[in-house]
C-alpha cells in the first residue's frame, strides 16, 4: 500500500500498523521488565510521539505514571520548552519518549534540562533513529526502528499538518536540508 491512497503520490509504507504495535509491545515488555519494583514516569515529547507514548503506556505491565513536554525548535534562536512536565522528576526514573531523533539536538536539550533537575534515572526510548543523521552523542536505551534517509509520517508523525492518523508509517520523499 502506497501514501498515494491518502493523497500524497510516490510514498511507500516503511512499517505497518501490525508490526509497530509488535514493536511497541516489546518494548513495554523491554521497559517492564527493567523498571520491576520502581514506577517509572514516561514523559513523552509532544505532538508526534502522542500515539507512540499512549501505546507504550498500555504496554508496560508495571505501574507507570506519565507526563508530556512540548519543545519549540528555533534555527538561530535554539531550542526552548513550550509545556513543560506537570510534576516534579527529581527523584524519579524518568523515560524520555521521542517520536524520532535525528541529529539529536533538540532531545540532547530536552534531555539535559531534565538532568539538570536530579532524577533517579533517565533514559530514552524512540520509535524512529536516523543514527546516520547524529551530531549529537544520543544514547538510546530502548529503540523501535532505524529509519533511512526520508521524511516520515503516520502513527503521529506529520507533514504540514497532515498523515498524523494514519496507523502506519510511511516514507514521505527525501528530508528537507
Amino acid at each position: 500500500m502506497t501514501l498515494s491512497q491518502s493523497g500524497v503520490e510516490g510514498a511507500e509504507m516503511l512499517f505497518d500498523a501490525p508490526t509497530i504495535a509488535a514493536r511497541v509491545r516489546d518494548l513495554g515488555q523491554r521497559i517492564s521488565q527493567d523498571y520491576a519494583g520502581r514506577v517509572p514516569m514516561l514523559v513523552g515529547v509532544l505532538n508526534a510521539a502522542a500515539p507512540f507514548l499512549a501505546d507504550l503506556t498500555r504496554a508496560v505491565s508495571i505501574p507507570a505514571e506519565f507526563d508530556v513536554i512540548s519543545v519549540t525548535k528555533f534555527s538561530e534562536q535554539g531550542i526552548r520548552f513550550e509545556k513543560d512536565t506537570a510534576h516534579s522528576v527529581e527523584g524519579r526514573h524518568i523515560v524520555l519518549v521521542e517520536d524520532t531523533i535525528d541529529t539529536g539536538r533538540t532531545i540532547e536539550y530536552v534531555r539535559n534540562a531534565l538532568r539538570a533537575r536530579k532524577p533517579a534515572s533517565l533514559a530514552l526510548c524512540v520509535l524512529l533513529d536516523r543514527p546516520h543523521r547524529r551530531s549529537a552523542k544520543i544514547d538510546i536505551a530502548y529503540k523501535g526502528f532505524d529509519v533511512p534517509d526520508v521524511y516520515v509520517v503516520g502513527y503521529g508523525l506529520d507533514y504540514q499538518g497532515r498523515y498524523r492518523e494514519l496507523p502506519a508509517l510511511y516514507a514521505h520523499g527525501a528530508l528537507p536540508a
